[in-house]
């Protein structure tokens, strides 16, 4: 099939690979234009724009898809189907009407749960046990269309937004190409979304790694899993900042954000039910480091406060 593919991060890599490796004729990656990152303000590409030069294909980065200009190209390169998986910006109804097989989108939820930017993260948040990915025909509204196929996946104890994010992808690249050869031979299914069982998942942000102890510690266990690599969950500690990396729920209890005992491997933190274990964290300025590591060469003591 004659393929545009739109996608910007890690996430949208999976399945560039698969579509590329399976033997689809890729005309055209559209991705996000680079980004300034850290304190240099050097330009980033985004990971798609990356692997697709190293593919040898033809990148686009356009600041805004819908101008007539973008429209008209995509329109001259005939695309059979055009494939989304993350990309950052909502198709204009022009694009959608283009390729004759359908724009096909790739989002990391099971629909019609957990539509929008941040499905992954939410779902950890959540506390949900299972989670997946789901191909859908694009529409006007966002990630509103019909399902074609999903496939699903536990959410495990230990799943980080990193670690099920890779898994996704993956899975994601897999369905990508069953919904690909249905489409080709007719006999994909239009499932519309049940609107009442919708929720949507809102971007993530930066304030959102600031641990409040007031809450428990099992929602606070799943925030630091959850919000891994970006915007990771930190706190205060003996007057500095410190990134919390893995955490163990006790049933202990204490003035919320009261360090409770300080052990050579850990240090426990009350929380408003339950408490937190800590046991990877990164201080300011140093590496991640085991806790037992970070005991090494800090003097913490029950009692001392978090959070301040």
């Amino acid at each position: 099939m004659r393929v545009i593919f739109m996608g910007t991060p890690e996430f949208a890599v999976a399945a560039l690979n698969k579509i590329h490796e399976a033997g689809h004729e890729v005309a055209a990656v559209y991705t996000q234009p680079d980004k300034a990152k850290g304190r240099s303000g050097k330009l980033q590409p985004p990971p798609v724009k990356v692997r697709a030069m190293e593919l040898g294909l033809p990148v686009f980065q356009p600041e805004r898809l819908r101008e007539e200009e973008n429209v008209t190209a995509i329109r001259a390169l005939e695309p059979e189907i055009i494939i989304v998986a993350a990309y950052g910006q909502i198709l204009p109804e022009s694009i959608l009407a283009i390729p004759p097989l359908g724009c096909i989108n790739i989002h990391a939820s099971l629909l019609p749960k957990y539509r929008g930017a941040a499905p992954i993260e939410r779902s950890i948040l959540d506390g949900e046990e299972k989670t997946g990915v789901t191909t859908m025909y694009m529409a006007k509204g966002l990630d509103t269309g019909d399902m074609i196929e999903q496939a699903e996946t536990e959410i495990l104890p230990e799943d980080t937004g990193e670690t099920l994010t890779e898994r996704l992808a993956g899975m994601g690249g897999e369905l990508i190409l069953s919904t690909m050869e249905k489409l080709k031979k007719g006999t994909a299914v239009r499932t519309p979304q049940k609107e009442e069982e919708s929720s949507y998942a809102k971007m993530l942000d930066k304030a959102m790694g600031e641990m409040d102890f007031s809450r428990t510690a099992a929602e606070l266990e799943r925030s630091i899993r959850a919000l891994i690599p970006w915007p990771c969950a930190s706190t205060v500690i003996d007057g500095k900042r410190v990134k919390i990396y893995r955490a163990e729920v006790t049933e202990q209890s204490g003035t919320p954000g009261e360090i409770l005992e300080v052990t050579k491997k850990y240090f426990t933190i009350a929380c408003g039910s339950g408490a937190l274990r800590i046991r990877n964290l990164q201080p300011e300025g140093k590496k991640p480091m085991d806790t037992a590591a970070y005991l090494n060469g800090k003097k913490l003591e029950a009692g001392m406060q978090a959070g301040v």
